[in-house]
C-alpha cells in the first residue's frame, strides 16, 4: 500500500472553514482536503461530538488542521468571523437555525464576505415540516423510496450501511454543491447558500429507477426487478466455502460467457424472460455451490462474465487490482482508502493533520 505523501491536489489554494460534525460533513471535508483544499476544522473545546466521531476521525479528519473553539464565546466567535472573511467557503451540518443563533448565519457571513460559499448539510433540508426533527441515514432514505427497494421479497428492507443517505445523498451532493458554487463565485464574485438535504440527494440517486418505473420496466416492490436481486444474472451466490461471488452479466454476450463458464449452454436460457428466472437461478445456485469463491474467481478472472469475489473490508486491501491502482493507503498504521478520484499531473494526496489555536489559524490565512 502507498505511504502518505504531502501537499498537492487540484483544489490547492481554496480555503474552507469546516464546522465540526458527525456523519457526511467530515467525509465531504476529507475528500475536499485530499483534493488540496486548505481546510480549518473548528471543533468544540472538549473534542469530538461523540465516541463514534472520535473513532471515525482517525480517517475522516485527515488532511486538515483543527482549531478548538467555543462558539458561544464572543471573542472566539469574532475570531471565527475573521477566518470566514478570508475563506472561499464554509460547510456546516447543524440543525436549521443553530448557526443563526450563534451569530454565524449566512446573512452575517456573506455580508462580511460576499464571495463566500455557505454550504449547509442536513437530513431533511433547511425547510419543511421535518426540518427540525432528528434523524439518521435510515430515516432519510426511508422517505425517498430507496430503502423500500432494497432487500428480499417478503422480508423487511435491508439496511445498506449508511452509504445511500449520509454519503451518497449527503457528502457527495455537498461536494458537488460546494464545487459548483465556487465556480460560480469565481465567475460572478458572489457566493451562494448551498442547502443540501440528504433526502433530496438520495432521491436524485434514484433517477434511473423513476424513469424505469414510468416506462413500466420497474415494479415498486423488492426482489422483482432487473437490478434488485430478482434476476439470476445480477445477484450474489453462495459458494462451497460459505463465501460469495457477485454476478453482474446483464448484456447478452457477458451472460453467455458466464453460462459457458458454468458448463451450460447459453442457447438453453431465455435471459430476459422473468418467467424463467426461478428455474435459472436454481440451476446457477446448485453449480456455484460446487466450488469455493476463489476457485470461481480464478475461473472467470480472464473473461467478461462480470463475476467478482465478494471481499471483506480487510481482503479488499490486498486484492491485486486494488494494489496495482494504489486504491488503499496506510497512514499512521491505519489502512484506509486513498484519495479518489485520481488526478494528473496534480494528484490528490493525504496530508498530515495539525492543531492550531485561533491566532495561528488567522496568521496562516493572511
Amino acid at each position: 500500500m502507498n505511504e502518505v505523501q504531502s501537499n498537492g491536489g487540484p483544489l490547492r489554494g481554496i480555503r474552507l472553514v469546516e464546522f465540526d460534525a458527525i456523519g457526511p460533513v467530515p467525509l465531504a471535508a476529507m475528500i475536499l482536503a485530499d483534493m488540496g483544499a486548505d481546510i480549518i476544522r473548528l471543533a468544540r473545546p472538549h473534542g469530538g461530538n461523540s465516541a463514534w466521531d472520535d473513532v471515525g476521525g482517525v480517517v475522516l479528519h485527515r488532511s486538515r488542521g483543527v482549531v478548538h473553539v467555543d462558539l458561544k464565546d464572543a471573542a472566539d466567535r469574532d475570531a471565527v468571523l475573521g477566518l470566514i472573511e478570508k475563506a472561499d467557503g464554509l460547510i456546516e451540518g447543524f440543525r436549521p437555525g443553530v448557526m443563526e443563533r450563534l451569530g454565524l448565519g449566512p446573512d452575517v457571513c456573506q455580508a462580511l464576505n460576499p464571495r463566500l460559499v455557505y454550504a449547509r448539510m442536513t437530513g431533511w433540508g433547511q425547510t419543511g415540516p421535518l426540518a427540525l426533527r432528528a434523524g439518521h441515514d435510515i430515516n432519510y432514505i426511508a422517505l425517498t423510496g430507496a430503502l423500500h427497494a432494497i432487500g428480499k421479497a417478503g422480508e423487511p428492507p435491508t439496511v445498506p450501511l449508511n452509504l445511500v443517505g449520509d454519503y451518497g445523498g449527503g457528502a457527495m451532493f455537498l461536494i458537488a454543491g460546494v464545487l459548483a458554487a465556487l465556480l460560480g463565485a469565481q465567475r460572478t464574485g458572489l457566493g451562494q447558500v448551498v442547502d443540501v438535504a440528504m433526502t433530496e440527494g438520495a432521491a436524485t440517486l434514484l433517477s434511473m429507477f423513476h424513469a424505469y418505473q414510468a416506462s413500466g420496466r420497474w415494479q415498486d416492490k423488492r426482489e422483482a426487478n432487473l437490478l434488485d436481486g430478482a434476476a439470476p444474472f445480477y445477484r450474489c451466490y453462495d459458494c462451497a466455502d460459505g463465501k460469495h461471488i457477485a454476478v453482474g452479466c446483464l448484456e447478452p454476450q457477458f451472460f453467455a460467457a458466464f453460462v459457458t463458464g458454468l458448463g451450460l449452454e447459453p442457447a438453453h436460457f431465455a435471459q430476459n424472460n422473468p418467467d424463467t428466472w426461478p428455474d435459472m437461478a436454481a440451476q446457477f445456485e446448485a453449480i456455484l455451490r460446487t466450488k469455493t469463491r476463489d476457485q470461481w474467481a480464478a475461473l472467470f478472472v480472464d473473461t467478461d462474465a462480470c463475476v467478482s469475489p465478494v471481499l471483506s473490508l480487510t481482503e479488499a486491501q490486498t486484492h491485486p487490482h486494488n494494489l496495482a491502482r494504489g486504491s488503499f493507503t496506510l497512514r499512521n498504521g491505519v489502512a484506509q482508502a486513498s484519495p479518489a478520484p485520481q488526478f494528473a499531473p496534480h494528484p490528490s494526496v493525504i496530508r498530515e493533520t495539525a492543531t492550531y489555536d485561533l491566532a495561528e489559524a488567522l496568521t496562516r490565512w493572511k
